[in-house]
C-alpha cells in the first residue's frame, strides 16, 4: 500500500486503495471486469459520494474488531496499526464492516467528542470498499460480493 499524498481524499483513496486491490481481485478472477466497473464507477464519483471535505485524519488503517482490545480495567487498547492520514470515516466502517463490542458506545463518544458529517452513515459501505475487496483478493468471491453491494448501494445514493 502506497502512503503518498495527493490532492484530495477521494482521489487517493481511489488511486491508492480501491483500485489497486479492484484490479487484483480481476486478475486473479476473484471479480468479473463487468463487475469491476460498478467499483470503478464509485471511485469516480467518490467526490460527490465521500461528503463534506475534511482535513487528513491520523487512522489505525487496519480497525477491526481484532485489534481493538478491551482491558479488565474497562479501557480500550488498539493494536497492529498501518496508520495513514486519511478521512476520518473509515476507522469507524472498518468497525462495523467485522463487528465491534460496544460499537454503539464508541460511535457515541465519537459523537459527543468530534461530530460526523451529516450522512456518514450511509457512506460507510464506501469506506468499506477497500478492505472488502482486499479480504476478497486474500479470501474469495464472498467477499467480492461484499464488496459489489457495497458500490452497487453506494451508486444508487444521490450524490
Amino acid at each position: 500500500m502506497r502512503n503518498v499524498t495527493a490532492r484530495d481524499w477521494p482521489s487517493w483513496y481511489a488511486e491508492h486503495r480501491v483500485l489497486p486491490y479492484l484490479r487484483r481481485a480481476v486478475d486473479a478472477g476473484t471479480l468479473r471486469q463487468a463487475e469491476a466497473a460498478d467499483v470503478e464507477r464509485v471511485c469516480e464519483r467518490l467526490p460527490e459520494l465521500a461528503g463534506p471535505a475534511e482535513p487528513p485524519a491520523r487512522l489505525h488503517g487496519d480497525l477491526w474488531n481484532g485489534n481493538v482490545l478491551w482491558g479488565a480495567d474497562g479501557r480500550v487498547h488498539l493494536i497492529d496499526p498501518a496508520a495513514h492520514g486519511g478521512h476520518r470515516e473509515t476507522d469507524l466502517a472498518m468497525l462495523r464492516l467485522f463487528g465491534c463490542a460496544h460499537l454503539d458506545r464508541i460511535l457515541d463518544g465519537y459523537e459527543e467528542t468530534a461530530p460526523l458529517a451529516d450522512g456518514w452513515a450511509g457512506r460507510v459501505g464506501v469506506h468499506q470498499l477497500f478492505p472488502l475487496l482486499v479480504h476478497a483478493v486474500l479470501f474469495g468471491r464472498g467477499y467480492a460480493e461484499q464488496a459489489l453491494t457495497a458500490a452497487r448501494t453506494a451508486l444508487r445514493r444521490p450524490g
